[in-house]
C-alpha cells in the first residue's frame, strides 16, 4: 500500500519512512487496504517490510497498542457488484454523468466501514474467513429474496450464491449482520417475502434486523425490465401487515426484527413511528427514521429559535416532493410564529430521474435552479446536505454549492437536516 502522509514526530517517520513509500507487511503478511492495516497494526511487537525510496527494508519494532505508526494510506480499490440486478439503481442513470455514477460497489469493505448495503455473491470463501478473522461486524446485506430461482431473476447472476450458507458461516462465528429488502410489487412480495423473513429470521439474533426499503424507478429505464411502482394504495397495504409480522417474527429485546423505511408511512400517510423505536439501532443514513430524527431534532431545538427579528428578514427551503407535507405539517407553523420572518417552502420536481423519484437526496443542481429562478428567496436558500457527493462539494450534475449561488443571485446552503442550524450558523442573524 502505497503511503500518502507521513506525521511528523510518528514512528514511521522515525524509521525514515516518507510520503510515496510502501508499507508492503506486517508480521509476514501482506497488508493489502486500510483494515488490514489497522487488523495488524495493532499487535505490540511487529516485523514491519517497507519499500523505501525503491528498496526492501524490514524494521522490528515494539510499539504501543494504540501506536498507528503515523502514516495515512491511499485508498484501496472498490471491488465492483457481481450482479446485474434488474431494479439497479445505477442502470437507471442517464448518460452524460460523471464515471462514478455508473460504478456499481459490491465491496464488503464499504459495508464495514461505512454501512453500505451490498449483496454477497463476489464473497468466497477467502473473503468470508477474512471477515471472521478480522472481526469486521457489523455488515450491511442486500438479500431481496432467498429462494434460489427467484434470485437467480433478480440478481441476474446465473446460478445459485449459496447465500444462507454463507450467512449461516458468518453468524456461526460471531459476526452481526443487519439485512435489507428492495421490495418490487409482484415480483418478491407476497409468499416470496414470507419465504424471505423466515429464512432470515432464523439467523437472529445475529442478524439482527431487516429493513423492508420501496423499489427506486427512475424515468431512464428504457431495455430494462417492467417493474411496477410502489402506489400508495400498496404502501398502505403493506404497512397494514408491518405488525402481525413483527408479532410473528420477534425479537428477543423490546424491539422490532422488521423495519420499513420512511418512504412507507409517508406514502401510506401512517404515523411516523418516535425516534425510540429505532433504539438501539442506527440504521438512519440508510432511510431507517431519519425522518422521526429530523422531528425530534425540530422539537427539542424549537425552544431555541429566535421569537421574533427587529427588521423583516427572508430565506426559502426547498425539498423534494417525499417531505413536502412533512414541512407543511411541522416545520413550516413553527417557523411562521417567528415575527417579521417569512419562510419559502419550495417543492422541487426532479425533471432529471422523473417524477417517480421524490426524495430530496437525487435533487439536482439544474431542477433546483431551474424551478427557483425568478421567485422570491429571501437572503438565502437552504437544503438537505443529502444532495451533495460525500465531500460534499458537487450534486449529481456536477454543480458545486457556489455555482447554485452564483446562479440563483442569493447564497445557497446546505444544512445537517437540521433547521435550528440556520439560525445557529448566523444566516439570519
Amino acid at each position: 500500500m502505497k503511503i500518502t502522509s507521513v506525521k511528523q514526530g510518528s514512528t514511521a517517520e522515525k524509521l525514515g519512512v516518507k510520503s510515496g513509500d510502501q508499507l508492503l507487511k506486517i508480521n509476514s503478511k501482506r497488508v493489502k487496504d486500510e483494515i488490514d492495516f489497522r487488523f495488524r497494526v495493532t499487535e505490540e511487537d511487529i516485523l514491519l517490510e517497507f519499500r523505501i525510496n525503491g528498496k526492501l527494508k524490514n524494521f522490528q519494532i515494539e510499539k504501543d497498542f494504540d501506536d498507528d505508526l503515523g502514516i495515512e494510506l491511499e485508498e484501496f480499490k472498490i471491488r465492483s457488484c457481481a450482479n446485474d440486478c434488474i431494479f439497479c439503481f445505477v442502470d437507471q442513470n442517464p448518460p452524460g454523468m460523471r464515471d462514478g455514477m455508473y460504478f456499481r460497489d459490491g465491496d464488503f469493505r464499504l459495508s464495514y466501514l461505512h454501512g453500505h448495503y451490498v449483496t454477497m455473491t463476489n464473497m468466497g470463501n477467502k473473503e468470508l474467513k477474512r471477515i471472521v478473522e478480522q472481526r469486521l461486524s457489523p455488515l450491511f446485506i442486500s438479500v431481496h429474496a432467498t429462494g434460489v430461482e427467484l434470485r437467480k431473476k433478480l440478481l441476474l447472476y446465473g446460478k445459485d450464491d449459496n447465500l444462507l450458507s454463507k450467512i449461516k458461516y458468518l453468524t456461526d462465528n460471531n459476526i452481526d449482520l443487519h439485512a435489507q429488502i428492495v421490495l418490487m410489487p409482484g415480483i418478491n412480495d407476497g409468499a416470496h417475502l414470507i419465504k424471505t423473513i423466515e429464512d432470515l429470521h432464523h439467523f437472529y439474533p445475529r442478524l439482527n434486523s431487516l429493513t423492508i426499503v420501496p423499489v427506486g424507478l427512475t424515468k431512464h429505464r428504457d431495455g430494462l425490465p417492467v417493474i411496477e411502482i410502489v402506489t400508495p394504495k400498496y404502501s398502505k397495504m403493506m404497512m397494514g401487515q408491518l405488525d402481525s409480522l413483527n408479532e410473528k417474527y420477534q425479537t428477543q429485546e423490546n424491539r422490532p426484527f422488521i423495519f420499513f423505511s420512511d418512504e412507507w408511512y409517508i406514502l401510506s400517510d401512517c404515523q411516523l413511528p418516535p425516534l425510540t423505536y429505532y433504539s438501539p439501532l442506527d440504521l438512519i443514513e440508510n432511510g431507517v427514521g431519519q425522518v422521526s430524527k429530523f422531528l425530534d431534532d425540530l422539537n427539542r431545538d424549537k425552544s431555541r429559535f429566535p421569537t421574533s427579528f427587529d427588521q423583516p428578514r427572508e430565506f426559502s427551503i426547498v425539498t423534494g416532493k417525499l417531505m413536502e407535507n412533512i414541512f407543511k405539517k411541522y416545520v413550516i407553523p413553527i417557523l411562521s410564529n417567528i415575527k417579521n420572518l417569512k419562510v419559502n417552502l419550495y417543492v422541487i420536481e426532479n425533471k432529471f430521474y422523473g417524477d417517480m423519484v421524490t426524495v430530496s437526496g437525487l435533487l439536482i443542481g439544474k431542477d433546483i435552479i431551474n424551478e427557483l429562478k425568478g421567485k422570491s428567496l429571501g437572503e438565502s436558500v437552504w437544503a438537505s446536505y443529502r444532495i451533495f457527493n460525500d465531500e460534499g462539494t458537487l450534486t449529481l450534475d456536477n454543480m458545486s454549492i457556489q455555482k447554485i449561488s452564483e446562479e440563483l443571485g442569493v447564497p445557497f446552503n446546505v444544512s445537517n437536516d437540521s433547521v435550528f442550524e440556520i439560525f445557529e450558523r448566523n444566516i439570519l442573524g
